[in-house]
């Protein structure tokens, strides 16, 4: 089995997070769906990343469909709550964190742009998408020690993954000032080795 992705992407970073999490062996194949000479779309029709291939070379693609068959492929340390209620609250946050992300690599694709080609509105409400997910994620937090339930899930996965990647990319957005309670949680995950060994070069 293998994933393609790069070690820039928030959401290859939560599949490789829930695999190692998940204690599961996978080759590692990067690919910048971007460049020219990316092999991605023989993988995934929409030309996205991550993608995972498995031995007999079929695909699963959207990172929200390969966490959820990671996390019923392995009996380690369940990530996705069985219970109904709880289920839909985890996937609630994920879909959250994932809409901040979008909102953020977004925001790069268009800075990356010729500066003339460039549309400060575009950006101005992708930043909007990012200040309410930040503002809801800080209340539904509140003052539990994780994001959704009593323990660590894949809510915190994709919550660390999505603030790691605004210090990646938008360093200057300066979110822990005002959302302390995302700091505490985003600073215990990243003591966890399966969260740490996936952070992303600093480059």
């Amino acid at each position: 089995m293998k994933l393609i992705a790069n070690p820039f992407s928030p959401f290859g970073r939560k599949v490789r997070t829930v695999l190692a999490e998940k204690r599961i062996d996978y080759d590692f194949v990067i690919d910048n769906p971007g460049d020219a000479a990316t092999r991605v779309p023989e993988y995934n029709p929409l030309g996205k990343i991550p993608v995972l291939v498995f031995d007999d070379d079929t695909t699963l693609f959207d990172s929200r469909v390969i966490v959820e068959y990671l996390d019923s492929a392995s009996p380690v340390g369940r990530l996705i709550p069985e219970e109904a209620r709880h289920r839909v609250q985890v996937r609630r946050w994920e879909a959250l964190a994932d809409g901040c992300s979008d909102a953020a690599v977004a925001i790069v694709s268009e800075t990356r742009r010729p500066a003339g080609k460039q549309s400060a509105e575009w950006v101005a409400r992708q930043q909007g998408k990012i200040d309410r997910a930040l503002k809801t994620m800080s209340h539904d937090l509140g003052g539990r020690a994780w994001c959704s339930g009593e323990t660590f899930n894949l809510a915190d996965i994709a919550t660390g993954c999505a603030l790691g990647y605004l210090d990646l990319r938008l360093p200057d957005l300066g979110w822990r000032t005002p959302y302390p309670n995302l700091a505490k949680v985003f600073e215990k995950l990243s003591l966890r080795a399966p969260f740490r060994d996936t952070a992303p070069p600093k480059s």
